[in-house]
């Protein structure tokens, strides 16, 4: 098979079996290299693999014993907070309590003696509530809320219907909560 245009044609092809034979003896060499090649300790893989195993059970029974004494310890914060919430607002009104301790025991003690005790353990008392904010609701005069009062009955009354026109007792607020709503008396519209 040789081509006038191409002499060489010729040299081509042994060439080209050369380089097939090398590359099966190439593949040979590779899979006899690999056959060669001792397979990995199977003892060895087991005993790194059951090392880790007891290593990440360890770390887990740790932070389960963890978890378990963090829940302890913030069940006893809740019960402690909850049993001694009340701590300083206990301690401010010992005093208040003193003073009325004092009026008791006064013996030979006039009215006036009497209604200026009681004024400056109100005023005691009225100083612990704004420290802990405590406010009074006294809501004479103004419209009724019933988020804030509780209307116990109406009455007539020259003032806008809904309106507050008689304080029972007093309401109070603790911060932004109602501890006791205002008892009062609101005006009812007229009847035509």
């Amino acid at each position: 098979m040789q081509d006038s245009r191409n002499p060489q044609s010729n040299q081509q092809e042994p060439t080209t079996a050369t380089n097939e034979a090398s590359t099966t003896e190439a593949a040979e060499n590779n899979m006899a290299a690999s056959v060669n090649v001792t397979p990995p300790d199977l003892e060895a893989l087991l005993r790194e693999a059951e090392l880790k195993s007891a290593e990440n059970y360890d770390a887990l029974l740790r932070s389960k014993a963890d978890v378990e004494n963090i829940r302890k310890r913030a069940q006893t914060d809740v019960a402690n907070a909850h049993k001694y919430a009340i701590d300083s607002f206990s301690a401010e009104l010992v005093p208040v309590m003193d003073s009325l301790d004092a009026a008791l025991t006064v013996e030979n003690a006039t009215v006036e003696n009497f209604k200026s005790g009681m004024e400056l353990t109100h005023k005691q008392l009225s100083s612990v509530f704004e420290k802990f904010g405590i406010k009074v609701i006294d809501p004479l005069g103004e419209k009724f809320d019933p988020h804030y009062h509780q209307a116990i009955c109406t009455a007539d009354s020259d003032l806008a219907p809904n309106t507050v026109v008689q304080v029972m007792q007093k309401g109070y607020i603790l911060h932004d909560r109602v501890i006791r709503p205002a008892l009062v008396s609101v005006s009812k519209a007229k009847e035509t």
